[in-house]
């Protein structure tokens, strides 16, 4: 009557079979080290391109970041917390909520900083404090 795991990842890609809970597990801290090192190396060596051109008034290199952190924070949920054997209302809760509020994090972050900006480059006169 045990639960039987599903040994499957990246299953919006096709999917990988494993034989093994183990060998998932390590597959996936694989995929999480590989990303790690990419945005470590990334931080290390900055490429001009990325730090240069703007999105949406925010760096590429940011947005990258961004993008690789909820990725990670995706994959870990999913697998070290065991979310794909859940009900899919409390998978939806769980990965959803996080992904709407670090939506709207963003959304205060390039509407504020960029508000805070034009206000010390053009309406500055002298720190009054």
């Amino acid at each position: 009557m045990g639960h039987e795991h599903i040994l499957k990842i990246f299953r919006w890609a096709g999917g990988i079979n494993f034989r093994s809970n183990t060998r998932k597990i390590w597959a996936v801290l694989i995929f999480l080290s590989i990303v790690t090192a990419i945005e470590v190396i990334l931080g290390i060596y900055k490429p001009a391109i990325l730090v240069e051109n703007y999105f949406l008034e925010m760096k590429l290199l940011n947005w990258i970041f961004i993008i690789l952190t909820l990725v990670k924070a995706y994959y870990i949920t999913w697998d070290f917390m065991h979310m794909r054997d859940e009900r899919s209302s409390l998978r939806r809760a769980v990965v959803w909520t996080p992904i709407f509020l670090v939506s709207y994090l963003i959304f205060i972050l390039l509407f504020e900083a960029t508000y805070v900006f034009d206000i010390f480059k053009e309406g500055f006169l002298a720190w009054d404090f």
